[in-house]
């Protein structure tokens, strides 16, 4: 597994990263995964409060228990549960941050954890309160870097300029290219690099039955789907070259919820290495690609 050096921290990360939020509810069928993708090189582990209202942080904090040196560990706050656990609120107070971080490591059996990303975000957030509290944790040595989960372009300028983060997690695939347009672009030229969240588009592009997504109609769909098939290649494979094209990214956070799925996704990763980058930028050109209609 090929490691990508983050240049705000010490940490060197996989190149594919265990997106835990696809887990199984089960904690003994979760921990087999986990396990699995470490010896597989996997070993960047993505997680958040919200996921199973935290029954995943705590399936993960099982699976690590006795292995936390082999894990870059990395989990998500600022959306509230209510107390009646009918939804969620969004919440970036520092109050709430600092309440918040407690409850995860206690839930993943850690005293600390590598990465902490803000699950969200708006332009009107009170970044500077938010900002202060993930520097008081680094300071406190509960985390060693934070980042932001975010797909809006106005929110990531405002954090770059203020605290630039270690990480921006954020979603691209064939069906998504809306970072292309400008954030790229922007973070190609920081210290920041990207974390990406749904490289492969919930599998519309492998074997699920296509459907229209975001801007893309049905037969636009399919007919990406089919230009994908058409390179002879693996799917997956190609896939996962396509999101590690981009210079800004640093790991693709992928899900999975079965020993196959993890197994094939490290087939996949060891296709995509010896993908020519021509045949990436061929296929791009093939595919239409959309800008962001809001939060620019």
């Amino acid at each position: 597994m090929k490691r990508i050096a983050l240049p705000l921290t010490e940490f060197e990360i996989p190149q594919i990263s265990l997106g835990c939020m696809s887990l199984p509810e089960d904690s003994l069928k979760a921990r087999k995964i986990i396990h699995q993708a470490l010896e597989l090189g996997f070993n960047l582990l993505d997680t958040a409060d919200l996921y199973q209202k935290g029954i995943n942080e705590e399936n993960v904090g099982k699976a690590i228990k006795n292995r936390r040196e082999e894990v870059l560990l990395s989990s998500k706050v600022g959306n509230q549960w209510r107390p009646d656990g009918s939804g969620w609120d969004w919440n970036p107070r520092k109050p709430y941050i600092l309440e918040a971080i407690e409850k995860s490591l206690q839930r993943l059996q850690t005293d600390y954890l590598d990465f902490y990303l803000l699950h969200g975000g708006t332009i009107d957030d009170p970044w500077d309160e938010t900002l202060e509290a993930f520097e008081l944790l680094k300071q406190q040595g509960k985390i060693r870097a934070f980042g932001i989960s975010s797909i809006r372009p106005n929110v990531i300028r405002k954090v770059l300029e203020k605290d630039p983060p270690a990480l921006i997690m954020m979603q691209y695939s064939p069906l998504d290219r809306r970072p292309e347009e400008s954030v790229f672009p922007k973070l190609e030229k920081s210290s920041t690099r990207v974390l990406v969240r749904g490289s492969l588009a919930k599998g519309l592009l492998l074997d699920k039955k296509p459907t229209a997504y975001l801007d893309h109609s049905l037969e636009e769909v399919k007919t990406i789907q089919k230009e994908i098939e058409n390179t002879g290649l693996d799917s997956q494979a190609v896939l996962l070259a396509f999101g590690l094209s981009q210079k800004a990214v640093a790991s693709l956070s992928v899900g999975v919820s079965s020993l196959d799925q993890v197994n094939k996704l490290a087939k996949a990763y060891e296709a995509s290495q010896s993908i020519p980058l021509e045949l990436i930028e061929t296929l791009r050109q093939k595919i239409p690609a959309f800008t962001y209609e809001n939060h620019r």
